[in-house]
């Protein structure tokens, strides 16, 4: 037997299966459900949603509830959580209390003080793995271009410009929870930009001065839609930002500008289709070439891999007891400090929404 087959039939024999609830069980739910029913390590137990009418027992024996509570009273290992935002802090406190490692979707609550909390609750637990899914990172155009970037082949980033938009704060017929301030916390930028956000974190590091413009003028809701952003780190990195719910022809876009040339992500594999084919164009700058149009390479993805390699990462944290090193809970922290700064930035919104400062928020976990 080749020696790479038999290591594998070896963990896979000697590694102990996870037994794993979903709290939360709509359509990330269900697409969460699917990694686990591919992973070879883990099994699906039960799974909780306030929509289910009572509770049962589905045709392949996982058990359904209505009540996260009753989903927490089954023998679990792992908690994946996908929730509304006012909810989901609450459950991921109550699986680490309950001793389940937890995986909980984007964003980790309302605003800061959630994470705050979580990670209070966290560091109780230090025997307990906690991740976010903050799925972007996992395509492989993002990960093909941070890998150009930390090869360093083409310099130092300058500087980032990203848009990230939607037609509508509610699309495909979802529930419209996300337009209420009360249970979203924030409107477009903090459903969808955060994404955004996350990647220009990723790869250019934490940006302290920020500058913003925030609207809601045109769908009317107390929460935005739209945010414009420019941002600057201690390294002089400016990222700009426009995160839209009135851009009417889905996008997503993010150029990244370094001494040496010019990584351009374009489109994202999504479930809609609607965001176009994911692309990484790769410029190489031609400092003899003055008519701006040098030698680029494209680079078409058609396959997205993120959502099962983010729960294949996050189960090997669990078996291995390694550190939580992609979507940490500090990772969320800085993320969505960096939200908050965005929001906190323009007067006329932190005075109309009543917003803290988030560094001064997030003092009690530094």
């Amino acid at each position: 037997m080749p020696g790479c087959l038999a290591r594998t039939l070896y963990e896979s024999m000697t590694m102990r299966v996870l037994k794993v609830g979903i709290a939360g069980y709509g359509v990330v739910g269900k697409r969460r459900r699917d990694c686990v029913d591919r992973h070879q390590n883990m099994e699906m137990v039960a799974v909780c949603d306030r929509m289910f009418d009572d509770e049962g027992v589905m045709a392949d024996g996982v058990r359904y509830y209505t009540d996260y509570k009753r989903l927490l009273a089954e023998d679990l290992d792992i908690l994946i959580v996908c929730m509304t935002n006012e909810i989901a802090p609450e459950v991921t406190i109550a699986g680490l209390d309950k001793g389940l490692h937890v995986f909980c979707e984007k964003p980790p609550g309302r605003d800061v003080s959630d994470i705050v909390r979580v990670i209070e609750k966290e560091r109780e637990k230090p025997k307990l793995k906690l991740m976010y899914g903050f799925n972007h990172r996992y395509h492989e155009s993002v990960q093909d271009a941070l890998r150009i970037i930390n090869s360093g082949e083409l310099g130092k980033i300058i500087n980032l410009r990203g848009v990230y938009g939607k037609s509508q704060l509610i699309t495909f017929n979802q529930p419209d929870w996300r337009t209420k301030r009360e249970i979203a916390g924030g409107g477009v930028l903090l459903d969808q930009g955060i994404h955004m956000v996350d990647l220009m974190r990723l790869f250019a590091g934490d940006f302290e001065e920020v500058h913003s413009f925030i609207a809601n003028g045109h769908w009317g809701f107390n929460v935005e839609d739209n945010a414009y952003a420019l941002m600057r780190n201690k390294n002089g990195v400016v990222g700009m930002l426009n995160s839209s719910a009135t851009q009417w022809r889905h996008r997503f876009n993010l150029d990244i500008n370094l001494e040496g040339g010019t990584l351009i992500l374009g489109g994202i594999l999504t479930g809609s289709k609607s965001y176009g084919a994911e692309t990484l164009t790769v410029v190489n700058a031609d400092p003899d070439n003055d008519c701006g149009n040098p030698k680029e390479q494209l680079t078409r993805y058609n396959h997205d891999p993120s959502w099962d390699e983010e729960i294949r990462l996050f189960g090997q944290y669990v078996e291995t007891n390694q550190p939580v090193t992609s979507g940490s809970s500090d990772d969320a922290l800085q993320t969505m400090k960096l939200v908050y700064r965005i929001y906190y930035a323009d007067p006329k919104w932190r005075k109309t929404y009543n917003i803290p400062d988030p560094d001064t928020v997030a003092e009690k976990v530094i």
